[in-house]
C-alpha cells in the first residue's frame, strides 16, 4: 500500500499548457502543408485521367474507370483494359519520355557540383576557421555577403558568359556556375570553429602539410557536417529548374529529372497528370530516402556547426 502511495506521488502530475498546446497546433498544420502536395502526387498517380479531372476515386482509384476511360471513350483494344491505372501510369512515365536517361543526368550533375563544391569549400573553410591572416574577416564578411545574393540575380551574366564560351547545352553549363557553394564555406568553417587547436598542432608536429591536415584530419572529423551539406547542395540542384530550363535548349538528351516533367505537359487531351505524377514520384523518391538514411547525421551536422 505504501509503495503504491510513493509511485504515484512520484509519477509527475499532468499540466495543461496553452502555450504548448499552440506550438503542436502550428506544427501540425505546417505538417499537414508541407504533406498535402506528396498525397495529391501519390494520389494522382494511382489514378485514371477521369478521375482525377472530375476528382474521383478516393486517393487510389477504381479500374472500372480506367477501363471506362481507355476502352470506351478512346477506343482502344481489350488488352489495354486489361492494364491497371497504376501500371499505366509508371509505365508512361518511363516510355513515353526516356526517365532513365533523364535520372542518369540528375545524378550526373548533382554528384559533380557536390564534389567539387567540397573540394573548394574544404580548404577554404580550413583556411577561414583555422589559419591566420590579414584579412582574414574581410574575406569571411564576403562570405557571408554571398549568401545575400539570389541565384536569379547572377543568371543573366553567367549565361552570357557560358554563350560566349559555346558551352550552352553542354554538362559544363549545368555544373561549371556551382562549383563554389558561399553556403558550403560558411557551414564547413562553422564546423572546424568547433575542432580544437589541439588536434592541429599535433598534426603539424609530426610533420603534416596544411593541405595532409585538411584532408587526413579535418575531413574524417567533418563527415557530418558533409553529410548535412550534401542533403542540402544535392536536393537544390537535383530539383532545380530555373537554370536547367535556360542552359538546355536544345539538347533533350540532357535534360535533368525536372525538365524531364514538361514531357508530360501539353497533350492533345491536356495534361497528362498520372504519368507525370508517377514521374515526380519516381523523381523524389530517391531524395526521400537519401535523408531519412541520413538524418541523424544531417541533424547532428546542423547542430554542431552552429555551437561557435
Amino acid at each position: 500500500m505504501a509503495d503504491t502511495s510513493l509511485a504515484a506521488a512520484a509519477a509527475p502530475a499532468f499540466r495543461f499548457s496553452a502555450t504548448e498546446t499552440l506550438k503542436h497546433v502550428v506544427l501540425v498544420l505546417g505538417a499537414i502543408i508541407v504533406l498535402l502536395p506528396f498525397y495529391v502526387m501519390i494520389s494522382f498517380a494511382m489514378k485514371s485521367p477521369a478521375e482525377i479531372m472530375q476528382q474521383t476515386g478516393g486517393f487510389f482509384g477504381t479500374q472500372a474507370a480506367f477501363v471506362d476511360h481507355y476502352c470506351v471513350k478512346l477506343g482502344n483494344p481489350e488488352s489495354a483494359c486489361m492494364v491497371n491505372p497504376i501500371a499505366y501510369n509508371f509505365t508512361q512515365a518511363f516510355t513515353k519520355a526516356p526517365l532513365l536517361r533523364y535520372l542518369l543526368n540528375g545524378v550526373i550533375v548533382t554528384a559533380s557540383i557536390f564534389f567539387i563544391q567540397v573540394i573548394v569549400a574544404m580548404p577554404a573553410a580550413y583556411a577561414l576557421a583555422k589559419l591566420r591572416f590579414w584579412g582574414r574577416e574581410a574575406v569571411f564578411g564576403l562570405v557571408l555577403f554571398g549568401l545575400l545574393i539570389p541565384v536569379h540575380a547572377i543568371a543573366l551574366p553567367l549565361y552570357v558568359m557560358l554563350a560566349k564560351l559555346g558551352l550552352t547545352n553542354t554538362y559544363a553549363a549545368l555544373i561549371i556556375p556551382w562549383t563554389i557553394s558561399v553556403f558550403g564555406i560558411f557551414l564547413m568553417r562553422q564546423f572546424f570553429m568547433t575542432v580544437p587547436d589541439d588536434l592541429i598542432d599535433a598534426a603539424r608536429m609530426d610533420g603534416m602539410s596544411e593541405f595532409s591536415i585538411i584532408w587526413k584530419v579535418m575531413l574524417p572529423t567533418a563527415i557530418p557536417a558533409l553529410l548535412a551539406f550534401a542533403i542540402f547542395s544535392v536536393v537544390a540542384h537535383w530539383n532545380d529548374y530555373f537554370w536547367p530550363r535556360i542552359v538546355i535548349t536544345g539538347a533533350r538528351d540532357l535534360f535533368t529529372p525536372p525538365l524531364g516533367l514538361r514531357e508530360f505537359k501539353g497533350d492533345i487531351d491536356g495534361n497528362n497528370y498520372g504519368p507525370m505524377m508517377a514521374s515526380a514520384l519516381v523523381i523524389v523518391t530517391p531524395l526521400i530516402a537519401a535523408f531519412l538514411v541520413a538524418q541523424r547525421r544531417f541533424i547532428e551536422g546542423i547542430t554542431l556547426s552552429g555551437m561557435k
